[in-house]
């Protein structure tokens, strides 16, 4: 019996964007299972992130009784559908026992993405909305929105450790969930989608947004405000040596030419056929052990390092794409959120950070490098404006270093 793979998608799309999806997973003798939980639920919008993951509970224990799907299945999702495959492991599956072991990410928005607050404006209305009384889902929007309360809270139940809590279970891990993501790093290349684009982006879901990857640390000023104590925030993995999740960046692949191993947006030669988009997902699917999980970590580093010289001599660019790409395509990002609280643990809403080199250095033109060139884009979030979203640029703060 082939190995089943159940297909879930995001936030405004259909069914129809996974046909070609569906056809190469059965040509590589898997059997695709489609939800779609969201055809019309992800537009409605008073439907939460936690709505659709306890709909997914329902509709996967369904399967599972009537024979539609056997333990263990796959999964892969695309942007939003991260998010409540995140939301249904957490929430059902905090001891283990979950009946799904791969779940490969295309373009998850885990962090965010920057277009979710043209989601929920008026032009998003209109162009989305259009046909469901201009519903756009503005619940699941504001849970996409870079640094939403959402997606600290998701991070803290699957990601981080509780504060002052011992070795803390791991949804993810050798007999748990095992995720894999793939991102790509190219903008759209038409006219009209190319106004959403920005570099370090897919033009919808940022690379640094898309990594599970992550670190978290407070920094407190209460007692000494030129001494602030730092202290690392636990992950619920890091008592395993060396885990960390797989993780490739392709440089040919938009938001919508990720989910199709047929069709890139762009012409382009792969320097080895393995880097080649479907050539992942098969190798993610059909990952035997643990140790080969974990091998292919740094083997997609590798690719995210060959991805990343494609800002260098624009030969190797000319050669692989048939054109010239801009080399800022590939530059590596940072995104950063912060919560600023006062001493009373309450938010400050109002605040303005400045990047200084040294308090000692009189010379400001790296900090003027750095406001200009390297910090990118600050995004205060619409309903927690404590919270901001900073967009860094790590290739050119760390040329500018060197």
């Amino acid at each position: 019996m082939p190995r089943q793979v159940v297909i879930i998608h995001g936030w405004s799309d259909t069914s129809a964007s996974f046909e070609s999806l569906a056809r190469f997973l059965h040509q590589n003798g898997f059997e695709a299972v489609p939800i779609w939980l969201g055809d019309y639920l992800s537009m409605e919008d008073d439907v939460r992130v936690e709505d659709v993951g306890k709909r997914l509970q329902k509709v996967i224990t369904g399967y599972l009784a009537d024979g539609v799907l056997t333990k263990p299945f796959d999964i892969i999702v695309h942007i939003t559908g991260g998010l409540v495959a995140r939301q249904w492991v957490s929430a059902y599956y905090t001891e283990g026992n979950c009946p799904a072991r791969r779940l490969v990410m295309l373009a998850p928005a885990n962090f965010g993405s920057v277009l979710a607050n043209m989601g929920r404006s008026m032009i998003g209305r209109i162009t989305k909305g259009w046909g469901n009384w201009f519903e756009t889902g503005e619940s699941m929007l504001h849970a996409l929105e870079l640094a939403s309360r959402y997606q600290y809270d998701l991070a803290r139940r699957d990601l981080f450790a509780p504060e002052g809590a011992g070795p803390s279970p791991s949804h993810y891990g050798s007999d748990k969930v095992w995720p894999f993501v793939i991102s790509g790093t190219h903008p759209y290349p038409g006219a009209l989608r190319a106004i959403v684009n920005e570099n370090g982006g897919d033009g919808t879901v940022r690379v640094p947004s898309a990594n599970l990857n992550i670190r978290g640390r407070t920094i407190d000023f209460s007692r000494e405000s030129r001494k602030p104590e730092i202290s690392e925030w636990r992950t619920r993995h890091e008592y395993r040596d060396g885990f960390a999740f797989p993780f490739a960046v392709l440089p040919d692949r938009t938001h919508a030419s990720v989910i199709d191993p047929e069709k890139p947006d762009v012409p382009y030669q792969a320097p080895d056929p393995s880097f080649e988009l479907g050539n992942l997902i098969l190798t993610a699917l059909n990952c035997e052990s643990y140790g080969d999980y974990q091998a292919l970590v740094q083997t997609w580093r590798d690719l995210n390092q060959d991805t990343a010289s494609l800002t260098g001599d624009d030969g190797a660019r000319r050669n692989r794409f048939k054109g010239n790409d801009d080399p800022e395509h590939f530059h590596q990002y940072y995104q950063i959120v912060v919560d600023v609280i006062d001493d009373s643990g309450e938010p400050v809403n109002d605040y303005f950070l400045e990047f200084f080199a040294s308090d000692d250095d009189e010379d400001v033109s790296d900090a003027v490098y750095f406001h200009s060139e390297v910090l990118e884009h600050v995004h205060v979030n619409a309903r927690m404006p404590a919270r901001r979203c900073f967009f860094i640029d790590r290739h050119d703060l760390i040329y500018r270093s060197t």
